[in-house]
């Protein structure tokens, strides 16, 4: 029983599986999976950097592309302590099925540096996002793999790498990097695009299930940039968010939180819970009643051990890989409907492809004209995956990759790589 459930929540394992499952029940031959299942490339670097008392820390980084046929490679970079190869893999994987669900003319790719910003002071930080970008300088670029903000960073993060990048190209280059600060060619909506794309999934879902949005009770696990933009859009909405927690804990009120309050209080890491002495546990929160469950955190928080007590008919993952295979299932025969992590969570990488796009026109487009885009890529997605997990008789999460796997899969045959 625990190699199992160890199984279950090796987050590169479970992508290779749930890939190898999609290519053949699409009748794709074994070659394809033995091209898919891994990166084209991972880039290990070392990463000297001067902090600011006088010694020199050496830093390691990671570039994953996953592939770059259909377009080139498009993801974030992480800093977090827990980073490592098989994480950026995975998460290069993930990107590219996002990519392939919302149609997007990219592969993905993904980095990330192991280290602790929250420990660090800003000329630290800058300091090592400027040593990252030369140390990938030659694998990345407008053409070849776009990075993005990700866990930990931002687009002061963004800024830096980008101008380091244009400082190594001498010339400038707003479209080597997305997440940027609007006066440097970032695109209006990219900051609450990530919760903006759930609320739309959501939406649809909901809509399919029944289940008006208003008065719904949800619970967000997750009150970083992405879970506090979501209890805000949906508490504006007419829902009741009834739990929320960060990295300290999590509140849970049958009634509803006031969200406004719980906004203006939390710090810069969004973190609120520290406040309250009544806070419950992350664990505690996931199995409170609720209509619509949304984990917006890590890997990992929904397993075989607790799926049977979940108590929500929605659950829409905003974050990337929140429930393990043995949890799907579980959940699955349950009849809860789960919006995977590679749609519901696409609305950052569609954004990311408009501010790629508008830098290379030069051209940049109103908050209203990003988002009417935006709500009709990710409707069309959940169309089309709802509508191929009943026609395959598969679930939500086999199907969506079913729909992104396929575009890279006729990309990599009409090449002639396989």
């Amino acid at each position: 029983m625990l190699v199992e459930e160890k199984e279950n929540t090796d987050v590169l394992a479970r992508t290779q599986q749930v890939i190898q499952t999609a290519l053949s029940k699409l009748g794709y031959d074994e070659a394809y999976n033995e091209l898919l299942k891994e990166p084209l490339r991972l880039l290990t670097v070392r990463i000297p950097v001067k902090m600011d008392d006088g010694k020199v820390k050496v830093f390691t980084g990671y570039r994953a592309q996953h592939n770059d046929a259909v377009g080139p490679t498009k993801g974030g970079v992480r800093f977090h302590p827990d980073v490592t190869a098989d994480e950026v893999k995975a998460l290069s994987m993930w990107m590219s099925i996002k990519c392939g669900v919302t149609n997007l003319p990219y592969g993905g790719g993904k980095g990330g540096i192991a280290c602790d910003p929250r420990t660090m002071s800003f000329g630290e930080l800058e300091r090592l996002s400027r040593g990252y970008v030369r140390a990938i300088s030659q694998l990345v670029g407008p053409t070849k793999d776009i990075p993005a903000p990700d866990v930990f960073t931002n687009s002061q993060i963004m800024a830096w790498m980008m101008d380091e990048y244009s400082r190594i190209r001498e010339f400038d280059s707003p479209g080597f990097i997305t997440g940027k600060p609007i006066v440097l060619g970032g695109s209006i909506g990219r900051e609450s695009s990530t919760a903006l794309g759930v609320t739309i999934v959501l939406k649809e879902a909901a809509a399919v299930l029944g289940l008006p949005l208003e008065k719904a009770r949800i619970i967000i696990q997750g009150f970083g940039n992405a879970g506090s933009y979501l209890a805000k859009f949906l508490h504006d909405a007419g829902a009741s968010i009834v739990g929320v927690s960060d990295a300290v804990g999590a509140l849970y009120d049958p009634n509803g939180l006031d969200i406004d309050s719980l906004l203006d209080r939390r710090d810069s890491f969004g973190t609120v819970t520290n406040l309250f002495p009544n806070r419950i546990t992350n664990r505690e929160l996931l199995v409170q009643e609720c209509d619509i469950l949304i984990p917006a955190a890590i890997e990992n928080q929904i397993t075989a051990e607790n799926a049977h007590l979940i108590q929500a008919k929605l659950l829409v993952e905003a974050a990337n890989g929140p429930t393990t295979h043995g949890a799907t299932e579980i959940l699955t025969r349950r009849g809860v409907m789960i919006v995977p992590d590679v749609l519901a969570s696409a609305g950052g990488v569609v954004v990311s492809y408009f501010e790629w796009v508008q830098n290379n026109q030069g051209y940049y487009w109103t908050e209203d004209e990003v988002n009417e885009r935006l709500n009709k890529i990710l409707v069309d997605a959940f169309r089309n995956v709802y509508d191929t997990s009943r026609t395959k008789q598969a679930d939500m999460r086999l199907s969506a990759y079913m729909v992104g796997i396929k575009r890279m899969a006729e990309a990599v045959r009409w090449r002639g790589w396989v």
